[in-house]
């Protein structure tokens, strides 16, 4: 069977479907979006935090730093238009110790470049927005973090495009090959397209070595587990309980976020996978293993900040380690009172093989008609409106 189309986007996350809503309003008249599995946030749309973060982290002259608040501004936006799940609670950051306390003054100072609203403020204050909360003399507040029903934004993102007509969808649908750059050859038959997105996510650096491009770059798979408070003691936080991170550890260590369902999970934890589905013990893991194992020995070997990412993650896969960095946040918390989520997530930390360095920012990159999304991790949740924007602007052909 052969399906036509102006635009074949390839993954239907928060990505590739923003992207869709944006080529509509640019005048795209018939889009496909191809999903291999049968429905939509099976994988890192759907299993996120729910948190929109606020452009904090991120230097200002990256693309994170451009899209982040953008973006969350902007999705706030849709869900109240929408009537989805929202709840403004705000994040305050801590410091565990005065060897912090520089970090959180700059991140301070970076939030203000990057337009984020937010304030330094002392243990008096912390304990009027997150009584619960400690820090060491001084906490950075965020006022425009928000929480999100993830999935209920993908589902209205999918319902909205359903509405026009113009989108056409083909769940259960992997793509296979190109049978030439116009071809794509997938488990639901042939998809002649004028251009391709690659928005694959997990899979993104797979799909561009189809079309030859990004051949220096591949994701080695992080995985992150939660745990929760018990309900009786999820009063115990407002919003979020973010500590200070080291900035030149791609993940923002063990936190407190409260969901817009009333409950308060806390991770994750951030450590080496072994399939780019590996969300139980032994599911997901596939012949690809060998290879995950030589890169990350490669960079363990040749990257300091890799090596130092291995020896601080996965000790909070162990429970009082765990334990440990999350009271190190909070006044009052007991091992008994967290219980463990069922919530697994899988971050796909893109790699340059040749360089041996860990990316950290948004990555696109265009070949002749197509164009490839492929380091689509957080904020690409919170960015996705901005973001698409951005792609459009700047890589699709009108």
């Amino acid at each position: 069977m052969m399906h036509e189309a102006e635009f074949l986007i390839v993954g239907a996350g928060i990505v590739g479907l923003t992207l869709a809503r944006e080529l509509l309003e640019q005048g795209a008249d018939k889009i496909t979006i191809m999903e291999k599995e049968a429905g939509l946030g099976f994988h890192a749309s759907g299993r996120n935090s729910g948190v929109l973060h606020a452009g904090i982290y991120y230097p200002s002259h990256t693309l994170k730093a451009q899209l982040c608040l953008k973006g969350n501004l902007l999705l706030q936006e849709y869900c109240m238009q929408k009537g989805l799940p929202l709840l403004k609670a705000g994040k305050v950051i801590v410091a565990r110790n005065q060897n912090e306390l520089p970090t959180l003054l700059h991140l301070h100072d970076q939030a203000k470049e990057n337009g984020a609203k937010v304030e330094l403020i002392d243990e008096i204050q912390l304990a009027s927005i997150e009584p619960n909360a400690k820090t060491f003399q001084k906490a950075l507040y965020s006022h425009y973090t928000a929480m999100v029903d993830n999935k209920a934004i993908l589902h209205s993102l999918y319902q909205d495009l359903i509405q026009t007509q113009r989108v056409t969808f083909l769940f259960n649908a992997e793509l296979k090959k190109m049978k030439n750059e116009f071809i794509a050859q997938s488990s639901q038959g042939e998809i002649r397209f004028k251009q391709f997105i690659n928005t694959a996510g997990a899979y993104a650096d797979k799909v561009a070595h189809l079309f030859n491009v990004g051949k220096e770059y591949y994701f080695i798979p992080f995985k992150g587990i939660y745990q929760k408070l018990k309900s009786e003691k999820s009063h115990l936080v407002n919003g979020n309980i973010y500590p200070v991170p080291n900035l030149e550890n791609p993940f923002l260590g063990v936190h407190f976020t409260r969901n817009i369902h009333g409950d308060v999970y806390v991770g994750p934890t951030a450590i080496p996978a072994f399939g780019r589905e590996n969300y139980g013990i032994l599911q997901g893991i596939d012949r690809e293993l060998v290879n995950i194992i030589k890169n990350e020995i490669i960079l363990y070997c040749s990257n300091p900040l890799f090596r130092r990412v291995a020896h601080e993650e996965p000790k909070k896969y162990i429970a009082k380690y765990f334990y440990r960095d999350a009271k190190r946040l909070v006044k009052e918390l007991q091992p008994n009172w967290l219980t463990r989520a069922t919530k697994v997530g899988i971050r796909p930390q893109l790699i340059n093989i040749r360089d041996k360095k860990l990316m950290m920012d948004f990555l696109v990159v265009q070949e002749r008609h197509s164009v490839h999304v492929l380091n689509a991790i957080s904020p690409a949740f919170t960015s996705s409106m901005a973001f698409a924007k951005y792609i459009v602007q700047m890589y699709i052909k009108s």
